[in-house]
């Protein structure tokens, strides 16, 4: 393969350090420089960050993969994930799994235990 080929469409990278410090790349800073002083605010915000650091690699890795013409969607790759926090939150018994069908359902039994019978006791009358 030549050097000027693109791959996948893809533009080669610049060969010097000139090119990078061009004036309409030096334009641009202060514009990325906000942004990712917004995204810093943002994420601070958050009570888990590495939920927004996981959701950048997730969309690198499907981007990574439709270079190599393996075809996923969001869907696919997020539910992977949920699934896996969801198994993770079942081993930890936090949650409990069941199937139905071809589906899996996790229930925070606690919680249901916690709530259930608060209709009645509110309608009797009863404490909480």
């Amino acid at each position: 393969m030549e050097l000027t080929q693109t791959i996948a469409g893809l533009p080669l990278l610049p060969h010097a350090l000139g090119d990078i410090e061009s004036k309409a790349i030096l334009k641009q800073l202060p514009k990325a420089h906000a942004a990712l002083a917004e995204l810093k605010g943002v994420a601070a915000s958050m009570p888990n960050q590495s939920i927004l650091v996981g959701t950048l690699s997730l969309q690198e890795a499907k981007d990574s993969s439709e270079i190599e013409n393996i075809i996923s969607t969001h869907h696919e790759l997020y539910l992977s994930t949920a699934v896996r926090y969801l198994n993770a939150l079942v081993d930890a018994r936090i949650l409990s799994k069941h199937k139905l069908g071809k589906d899996n359902y996790y229930f925070n039994t606690a919680l249901y235990h916690l709530l259930d019978g608060v209709g009645e006791r509110l309608i009797t009358g009863q404490p909480l």
